[in-house]
């Protein structure tokens, strides 16, 4: 009786098989490196480009977008609005309201600053989109992009990215700022927590299970 003969894999088969896996699961970690290192600089230059915007807008007409009391004479596009002082700020150097308000997505919807800051910026051609639209934009997270006057600890006008990764706001503290979200030009507080101007409600640390809103000094 002839006995069948059992064939397996050689030493040889095996060691190029796991080589291959490895080059697989290397390629995967490196791809979400790059995935993961591309949406850090989208929060750099979005950040850099709303500062820069603001400050740009303020140089050319003395005003802050959001809180312009010229708007509906200086842009045209507001001449057509059936209440043109709609998209009009009150002029007193302040962007007010809460960063994340949506009381519509457009200028005659709209009733605090915060929301009239992109629209005046589109309306001056500083950003991208027409100049009745209120619309803020989102993140590489997803979570809102707001501008509000002082947020946590911080005096003065921030940028506040909502719905930030806890792994990734360690990344963004150590390379923007001290590494502290209750401390520095870069602060940050739990999505459920107020970002309001003066209230001690930052973390003391980061958790990586955790989403937080993060506020930068403009």
């Amino acid at each position: 009786m002839q006995l069948n003969k059992q064939k397996g894999f050689t030493l040889v088969e095996i060691a190029i098989v796991l080589v291959i896996v490895g080059l697989l699961i290397g390629g995967v970690l490196k791809g979400q490196e790059m995935i993961t290192n591309a949406k850090l600089k989208r929060i750099e230059s979005d950040n850099a480009g709303i500062a820069a915007a603001m400050f740009s807008y303020q140089d050319r007409y003395l005003q802050l977008p959001g809180d312009d009391s010229a708007a509906s004479t200086r842009f045209d596009t507001y001449a057509a609005l059936g209440t043109p002082a709609d998209a009009d700020g009150d002029g007193l150097g302040t962007i007010g309201g809460a960063w994340n308000a949506i009381n519509g997505t457009s200028i005659v919807a709209a009733s605090l600053e915060s929301e009239l800051f992109f629209a005046h910026l589109r309306a001056a051609g500083l950003v991208p989109g027409g100049g009745t639209d209120t619309t803020r934009p989102s993140n590489a997270y997803g979570g809102l992009i707001g501008v509000q006057d002082g947020s946590l600890l911080i005096a003065g006008h921030v940028t506040i990215f909502g719905q930030i990764e806890g792994p990734i706001s360690k990344i963004i503290e150590a390379r923007l700022d001290d590494g502290i979200p209750l401390s520095g030009r870069i602060q940050s507080a739990l999505t459920t927590n107020s970002m309001a101007g003066g209230t001690i409600s930052a973390e003391a640390t980061y958790s990586d299970a955790q989403r937080y809103n993060m506020a930068f000094r403009l």
